[in-house]
């Protein structure tokens, strides 16, 4: 009897400590609404923790290269698949999640410009006294190559600050007029109104992917939260943050 309450005891203890356990999350910033939402309902419905540590995916992607501890990583395709062909994220288990456009922040309150078309974007950015992005991010290369096609490269030069994190936020400071940014970081960003997207003809568009690290502490757990984030149910909440879904979704 007192050996069957040892088992019944250890076995208990056991499933407490499964129940317990906590999972180490590497997001972009971009994503960090979706998951701020999303994460309360994968721990309720799967009684797990999760750890969230949010950046640039530039930044993320270096502390993985350097070789932090983690269990899942969300960032942008190109730089999932980068770490998958350096074995630092399992092929296996990655999963788009998300597609996002590039939007433009201005300060609450200011009167949103035209973006309703190609020429009415560059209207708006040869009028706006300053503009803002990421200097490390997939975004601002992507603008410089917008605006050469405009052939404005030299003017939109003399305007731009390179913001320091969230162009949003860097617009709310008053640091620059227009910030480009994914407009998931726009929604969330205080004292920034979202302006609406880029026009569709110079649209730029991100895939978010999520993939385990080889190494994870928790690897089936983190499986089931990349399963958990690409599943149907997600997609309401990646909507509702100004991303679509991922094709199969």
């Amino acid at each position: 009897m007192k050996l069957a309450t040892v088992v019944l005891t250890f076995l208990l203890g056991m499933g407490m400590r499964v129940q317990a356990a906590e999972i180490t999350v590497f997001s972009t910033n971009a994503f960090k609404g979706v998951l701020e939402e999303l994460v309360p309902q994968f721990e309720r419905s799967s009684g797990h923790k999760v750890s969230l540590r949010f950046g640039p995916t530039s930044e993320m992607k270096a502390r993985i290269e350097k070789g932090e501890a983690f269990d899942v990583a969300i960032l942008t395709a190109a730089a999932t698949d980068d770490l998958v062909k350096q074995a630092k994220l399992a092929g296996a288990t990655r999963k788009d999640v998300a597609r996002s456009g590039v939007g433009v922040a201005i300060r609450k309150g200011a009167k949103k410009p035209d973006l309703s078309s190609a020429e009415a974007f560059k209207r708006a950015l040869l009028q706006a006294g300053s503009i803002t992005y990421t200097g490390a991010g997939f975004t601002g290369a992507n603008l410089g190559k917008i605006f050469e096609r405009f052939g404005i490269a030299q003017e939109m030069k003399a305007k731009t600050r390179i913001a320091q994190g969230n162009a949003a936020e860097a617009v709310a400071r008053g640091e620059a007029e227009l910030g480009f940014t994914q407009v998931s970081e726009i929604l969330h960003a205080a004292g920034a109104d979202f302006a609406g997207p880029l026009p569709a003809e110079v649209q730029i568009y991100t895939v978010f992917s999520a993939a385990g690290a080889p190494n994870a502490r928790e690897a089936a757990i983190g499986l089931d939260f990349v399963r958990f984030l690409s599943a149907p149910a997600a997609t309401p909440v990646v909507k509702a943050n100004g991303m679509e879904a991922a094709a199969g979704h």
